[in-house]
């Protein structure tokens, strides 16, 4: 990208995104004219390059972005107090396909992963202890502690006791999609023992809940039922996990295709840059390495509202595009059955930085996904069947989505932002900052600055260079949430508690 102080990114827009903060005044000069700034505006922003009547659309990447609350005038700010959502109920959608060439030569780059009995490709050994009700949570770090100590993480990369809240008091959906995501973490490949731990009394009992797991490894998953034990559990769980470490520590990686990567594509705390700079090279990476035979899946299903048909006219066959629209709808009306409007998701930290409707959002946010097909659409909870694009059904919460995407089989998540978090969830989360001065207040927490995309930084370049992290990370480098020991995950929850 040319280095600017503004940018208009698609040739429709009548808008144009400031690139530094601009002065009452100060003159913009675009498609040959010359607009005056009518109000002090801050950098990730929008301002009007003509004037736009009341009730007239708003536009930006090329499709409206909601519609003037008043008469708006060429070099005014528009954000959240002058512009609306033009989002509402559910709508009928038509298949109109599209095409896509892919573009991308063949460069068969690699990774040192570990290969599973299962088949599956892991980025990483790891002892992980997974309760089956959160009334266990106390004893499994606990455990998890007094193996760290002991072993030092001689010869494994981690050991974590992945807590919540739930397996009892809940009913219907929410009790099968805690154990479907705590299933999932069971065969995760990036696990290379689990000690499923169980009380022995809660609603997800451990007997289905093991047989649920299949033809897995007896060696490397293992059951403790607290309630049976006689005496001390920790002292029996202590002799489980050695047995788990054991078998693990032996494990080694080996060289392993880039197509085994399967990448979950996330955004939170967004700002007026993520659509223009860290989307867009997630992007490019997405397309990378589909073209590969690797996997990406996009997540956040509310933050697809107000560009679901750009995704919908992506699906390779009729039946993706109706699997699509239910998602886009089925979500529409959990919203609405609560009571709830579908188009008022920015936060107050989207705003400030420069997001002022859901549209503005989701045309940023599903630019992680780049330009390839969808061949895939998952349910919430779902393992991956599918290689190449996928879309997966899960809300917007950044730890609720992140930690879908890895349960659904990704070794790996990238997580864009333009305001900065710390979080990360059980799998490596490459935190990518939209904007350098993010970047560089945060190095902390950020692993990757595509803010530099803005100061003269070719995005071709910058892509080749964010596939070499992705594929270090992938091999072992540690992401800045695991150096700091941010790690957890979170369960959607929907019903009642009992």
């Amino acid at each position: 990208m040319k280095q600017s102080s503004f940018i208009k990114i698609n040739s429709a827009d009548n808008v144009v995104v400031c690139l530094r903060p601009f002065k009452k005044g100060e003159t913009i000069n675009i498609d040959g004219k010359t607009i005056t700034v009518l109000q002090d505006t801050p950098s990730g922003h929008k301002v009007l390059t003509e004037d736009v009547a009341r009730d007239k659309n708003v536009i930006k990447y090329g499709y409206p972005i909601g519609h003037a609350k008043e008469d708006l005038k060429a070099g005014q700010w528009v954000n959240e107090n002058n512009l609306k959502t033009n989002l509402s109920g559910t709508l009928e959608y038509t298949y109109r396909p599209v095409t896509y060439s892919e573009n991308n030569p063949k460069d068969h780059k690699t990774f040192q992963g570990y290969v599973r009995s299962s088949g599956e490709v892991g980025t990483r050994n790891e002892i992980w202890i997974v309760p089956t009700v959160g009334c266990v949570n106390g004893i499994a770090e606990h455990l998890a502690q007094q193996l760290k100590e002991e072993t030092h993480l001689d010869g494994i990369d981690g050991v974590h006791a992945w807590v919540h809240n739930y397996g009892c008091s809940q009913l219907g959906d929410d009790h099968e999609n805690t154990k479907k995501i705590l299933h999932d973490l069971c065969l995760h490949p990036n696990a290379g023992g689990v000690l499923v731990l169980s009380l022995g009394c809660e609603n997800n009992q451990p007997g289905p809940f093991m047989e649920s797991l299949g033809d897995y490894d007896h060696d490397r998953i293992k059951l403790l039922i607290a309630q049976q034990v006689q005496g001390d559990e920790l002292e029996v769980g202590m002799k489980i996990l050695r047995q788990l470490y054991e078998k693990a520590r032996h494990d080694k990686r080996t060289e392993v295709p880039v197509s085994h990567l399967r990448v979950g594509l996330k955004c939170g705390g967004s700002d007026g840059f993520s659509g223009i700079t860290a989307n867009p090279l997630v992007g490019e990476f997405s397309d990378y390495l589909v073209s590969e035979g690797g996997t990406t899946i996009l997540t956040e299903v509310p933050e697809m509202f107000g560009a679901e048909t750009i995704l919908m006219n992506r699906c390779k066959t009729p039946e993706l595009f109706h699997q699509t629209v239910d998602m886009i709808n089925g979500f529409k009306e959990y919203y609405l059955s609560h009571g709830q409007p579908v188009g008022e998701n920015p936060s107050p930290g989207n705003k400030a930085g420069g997001i002022s409707t859901l549209e503005d959002k989701a045309l940023g946010c599903t630019q992680k996904c780049g330009k390839a097909l969808i061949s895939g659409v998952l349910k919430y909870g779902e393992r991956l069947k599918t290689n190449g694009l996928n879309l997966l059904s899960s809300p917007g919460n950044d730890l609720v989505a992140s930690t879908a995407l890895a349960a659904a089989g990704c070794q790996i998540v990238l997580f864009t932002t333009g305001r900065g978090t710390p979080f990360g969830t059980f799998v490596p989360t490459i935190k990518i900052a939209s904007n350098s001065t993010l970047y560089q207040s945060k190095p902390n927490w950020l692993d990757f600055n595509a803010g530099v995309l803005v100061e003269g930084t070719d995005m071709k370049l910058l892509r080749d260079r964010f596939v070499d992290k992705v594929l270090s990370v992938a091999s072992g480098e540690q992401t800045k949430n695991e150096r700091n020991a941010y790690q957890s995950i979170a369960i959607f929850k929907n019903g009642v508690t009992l």
